[in-house]
């Protein structure tokens, strides 16, 4: 099996701690990477790649820009020059499944995955909030229908292969429930305000390999990301009133937290050595945690807790000895992620729903009205560059081939370096 195919399984090639060494150990400087589903290769943000695009504006460095139909939340995702992104049509009640070329923006083929009735949503939510995952052969996609969980896989063709309804899902707020891939499954998470759950397809035919009941029945929107630490396989989220820790081959639980707060949207990252959360509603937490719990760890394995400047919507980021996160609110913290000690805080804009992404020891955060802020984490604040598309943005970036992806309401954007 070769690296690629074990990043894409979720399989770790190392030890990863130092962004640095990671770039040099797993991925060739001149080797583009994939970036197939929520945050990227390695769910948690970060690229290796290293000519990545600094400035731009509408019009500046745009190799391409492509009007996209409806509206959506959703990340687009890339896959050896081929990007996909999903979208609703409110007129219609259609979700859409789009590909498009990467070098040109040319839409490839368009499909119409589900018809139905439109969800009540939350005002910074969507009907397409969902972001799709591909392991080179397969797109996977999640929506609502009505009161169930809508999964389905297409092929690079734009073929339906297998669509399920795994199982019940209500919430006021809306739906969101992002695929995550690992070895033969897709891994979805089904917090929801009723019998909630945690659930494996197969990612052949979306038959249910197995299927976890949550404790607390109180809706979330966490995906899930997958870490081999000390040899043990763990699918790690917050969410249902806790952060917990399962094996992605069973289902089985390894260890859990209780709260701290009751909902959750941001996913966990993990720095080599700590696990790093931030929520949520009603009350605003972010935690360090060691992973190497069994059972119930609440007392014993908070390494340090703070309750301000955390995210609700935005998940944060680890980059070496530093852990950045932006409040909803638009003031972005860097701390040190040993201790929890905050270095710096700036306001960068008045609101944030997209996670940022790191690339060549930057950090890219981007505002709901369209400002990128790329900031270089350290002691002090150094903001590299500022840039604004001109429309409004919710959905996370993507990274691939040296081209930075942006979706706004209107469009996506493929941007390159000068």
């Amino acid at each position: 099996m070769t690296i690629a195919e074990k990043r894409q399984q979720g399989i770790r090639p190392g030890f990863i701690c130092v962004l640095t060494i990671c770039a040099m150990s797993v991925v060739p400087p001149a080797q583009a990477e994939n970036w197939p589903g929520w945050r990227g290769p390695r769910g948690d943000g970060t690229s290796l790649e290293t000519n990545v695009p600094l400035r731009w504006s509408g019009t500046k460095n745009v190799t391409w820009k492509t009007a996209i139909p409806g509206k959506g939340h959703a990340s687009p995702i890339v896959w050896d020059g081929r990007v996909f992104i999903v979208t609703a049509l409110a007129e219609t009640t259609e979700r859409l499944l789009l590909c498009l070329d990467a070098t040109s923006g040319a839409v490839l083929w368009r499909r119409t995955v589900l018809t139905a009735p439109l969800e009540r949503i939350h005002k910074l939510n969507s009907h397409a909030s969902s972001t799709p995952a591909t392991d080179g052969e397969r797109v996977y996609v999640s929506f609502l229908d009505r009161d169930r969980m809508y999964v389905a896989a297409y092929d690079f063709d734009g073929k339906l292969i297998w669509e399920v309804r795994p199982g019940p899902f209500a919430s006021m707020h809306g739906y969101c429930s992002s695929p995550i891939l690992w070895k033969d499954k897709v891994l979805l998470n089904g917090d929801h305000d009723g019998p909630a759950y945690l659930l494996a397809l197969d990612r052949k035919t979306g038959r249910t390999l197995w299927k976890t009941m949550r404790p607390n029945n109180t809706r979330s929107y966490c995906a899930p990301i997958v870490r081999t630490i000390d040899g043990r396989n763990q699918m790690i989220l917050s969410g249902n009133l806790c952060v917990a820790s399962y094996d992605p081959d069973t289902g089985k639980q390894h260890w859990i937290i209780d709260g701290p707060t009751e909902q959750f949207v941001a996913s966990l990252v993990y720095n080599g050595e700590l696990l790093f959360m931030t929520a949520g509603f009603p009350d605003h937490f972010m935690q360090a945690i060691r992973p190497d719990g069994q059972g119930n760890v609440t007392s014993t394995h908070v390494v340090w807790q703070k309750d301000k400047d955390c995210s609700y919507v935005p998940s944060p980021i680890a980059v070496g000895p530093y852990f950045l996160l932006t409040s909803d609110g638009g003031v972005a913290t860097c701390l040190n992620a040993q201790t929890g000690e905050s270095l710096w805080r700036e306001r960068l804009g008045r609101h944030f729903s997209a996670s940022p992404i790191s690339a060549a020891g930057l950090v890219y955060f981007l505002s709901d009205r369209g400002m990128m802020t790329v900031v270089k984490p350290g002691p002090l604040l150094e903001i590299v560059a500022r840039n604004e598309l001109g429309e409004e943005t919710y959905a996370s970036p993507a990274i691939s081939g040296s081209r930075l992806f942006l979706r706004s309401e209107q469009h996506l954007y493929c941007i390159t370096a000068n």
